[in-house]
């Protein structure tokens, strides 16, 4: 599993987890979307709202109806993993009633080892994002290039470490380039950039396409031996 990680509310984490997920779909794997921010949970309703367009029925559900991670963890059949769309995993629906340690741990068991697996994480350094780190193997730090984004970027990294879950690299967003310098900030290289496409980045082809590369660049360097992926 990767978590999908950065500093506060805002950074980009769940369009990331969602852009991600699907363009690895569009490269044959069966990935799986997971939100992991259970105080502040959008995974599902993003997913809801920017269904691509060759996809049908099942991406049009609305938000409440969508299958949660405590159901993907109690019947392993609920969240099946197909090569055309994500599986998206919504909060809970009483979240307060449910552990997110052995939650996350169990979801770890109950996908299938080659499905990419993506953690949409709380925000920042937090004690609530500590759960999907720790249970994630390596994380995605996700960040736009403002100075105090950054600096918040670089204790959550430095935190994913600590949860020995250290960073496959930087996804920079809303950005035109990235300078040199932020990959040594946080300690880890720069392997995706996301050109700002407001109110809809989704559904624009450039940002579809940034995070193709990103796709193709993680399971090169990350998933060839993990994910069943093209």
């Amino acid at each position: 599993m990767i978590a999908v990680a950065g500093g506060k509310g805002g950074s980009g984490k769940t369009t990331t987890t969602l852009g991600l997920a699907r363009a690895l779909s569009r490269r044959g794997a069966p990935a799986v979307a997971a939100d992991a921010d259970w105080d502040l949970p959008n995974l599902a309703r993003l997913a809801s709202e920017t269904v691509e367009s060759n996809r049908t029925g099942s991406g049009s559900t609305d938000e409440r109806a969508a299958m949660t991670v405590v159901d993907a963890v109690r019947d392993r059949d609920t969240a099946s993993t197909g090569r055309s769309a994500p599986a998206v995993l919504a909060a809970p629906d009483d979240p307060g009633t449910v552990d997110p340690g052995p939650t996350f741990e169990a979801l770890r068991s109950a996908l299938p080892d080659d499905a990419p697996t993506l953690l949409d994480c709380p925000a920042g350094a937090s004690p609530d994002a500590a759960a999907p780190l720790h249970a994630a193997d390596r994380s995605l730090i996700v960040t736009p290039l403002r100075r105090s984004a950054l600096r918040d970027a670089a204790k959550t990294a430095a935190m994913a470490r600590r949860l020995d879950c250290p960073p496959l690299g930087v996804v920079a967003v809303r950005a035109s380039s990235v300078p040199d310098p932020v990959a040594d900030l946080l300690g880890c290289p720069v392997v995706g950039r996301v050109p700002s496409r407001p109110p809809a980045p989704l559904s624009d082809p450039a940002v579809r396409s940034a995070y193709d590369d990103l796709a193709r660049r993680l399971a090169r360097e990350y998933g060839t031996e993990r994910w069943r992926v093209a």
